[in-house]
């Protein structure tokens, strides 16, 4: 907190900020002295008031209307009282349940993943599954299909498929296939996502009778490791988010709307969640993206190390802060205890 928040001045500060939250009106002093145990009087809160105004903590939008935080007033709140939680044991143990439900395959866990945290929230979630590049494969399978085509499939060690078909220049048979297959798998426990490309050229240079079909299933590999990739950040409760009044303003929605679809954009702004173990709650133009001006975006990691994910929620920056802090802690924290 900074200097100008003294004890006082904080609690009147809180108290606002939970009003508004509440009712999305603009919070005069009346409505503080009424329904919170402030301790002072009106004359001292609407004195506070003032402060706080001209501090940058809250504005009025106009003369006559009470007043709103600032971007700067949600910091401070946050950075005081959202560590708290805010979930019951019995919505923890929900969402333990809704996991236990599953068959672990991840793409449906982030499915899960998503649903669970728009509804604990009411905002927009997002998942980021693990990045293929740096997983372990932990199994490729070369699936015949015809001739000069195959099906190739690969698993890594946090549960994701992928897949891609390919096509030879020449006709290839089981056998052959089988015979790749049972090369690559022989290699798996070394090699991670990003030692494809490494893998790749080394058997480029063999003259080895199955190097070509090798070569050609590496590539496809690659291509379905960097499609995956692309594609790896999941949307949910959009409509959840529409609801709430602060979003009735197109200017305000389509620049979100724009960015919740652009995955590779996506991938961007949460990066540096993945340098740290806290949540990480950023406010208005904390984001540093236009399109996040207007609301605020909670995000946390899970898994270990380079091969973990993101899981967050966006929504107005009158948000309930506790409660979306709790929520996403909880999911990071379930899915951490999953993939291990």
């Amino acid at each position: 907190m900074t200097a100008e928040l003294n004890p006082r001045r904080r609690t009147v500060l809180t108290a606002l900020v939970e009003e508004y939250i509440r009712s999305v009106q603009p919070v005069g002093s009346k409505v503080l002295v009424d329904r919170y145990s402030l301790g002072c009087s009106p004359a001292t809160v609407r004195s506070e008031l003032v402060a706080l105004e001209e501090t940058g903590y809250v504005y009025q939008p106009h003369v006559s209307a009470g007043r709103i935080p600032t971007d700067s007033g949600y910091r401070a709140f946050v950075d005081d009282v959202a560590e708290g939680s805010a979930l019951s044991a019995e919505e923890v143990g929900a969402v333990h349940s809704r996991y236990d439900r599953l068959e672990r395959e991840l793409s449906e866990v982030m499915r899960e993943t998503s649903a669970v945290l728009s509804a604990l929230t009411s905002y927009v979630a997002i998942v980021a599954a693990p990045t293929l590049r740096r997983a372990r494969i932990c199994r490729i399978s070369v699936v015949p299909l015809a001739a000069q085509r195959a099906l190739v499939v690969v698993v890594t060690d946090s549960g994701q498929v992928a897949n891609r078909s390919v096509d030879f220049d020449y006709d290839t048979d089981a056998r052959a296939l089988a015979d790749v297959e049972a090369y690559l798998n022989g290699i798996l426990d070394s090699l991670v996502g990003d030692d494809a490309l490494r893998l790749r050229d080394g058997v480029a240079e063999q003259s080895d009778v199955h190097a070509r079909a090798i070569v050609r299933i590496l590539d496809e590999v690659i291509d379905c490791m960097v499609e995956a990739d692309q594609a790896r950040v999941l949307t949910g409760g959009v409509s959840a988010l529409l609801a709430q009044p602060e979003f009735s303003d197109p200017g305000v929605v389509r620049p979100l709307l724009g960015l919740l679809e652009d995955g590779l954009l996506m991938l961007r702004v949460l990066a540096d969640v993945m340098s740290t173990q806290e949540v990480l709650v950023r406010i208005g133009h904390e984001n540093g993206v236009g399109a996040l001006e207007r609301v605020s975006f909670v995000a946390g990691r899970y898994g270990d190390g380079d091969t973990g994910g993101i899981v967050g929620v966006i929504g107005p920056t009158r948000m309930d802060y506790p409660r979306a802090v709790a929520s996403v802690r909880t999911v990071a924290d379930t899915l951490s205890e999953i993939l291990g």
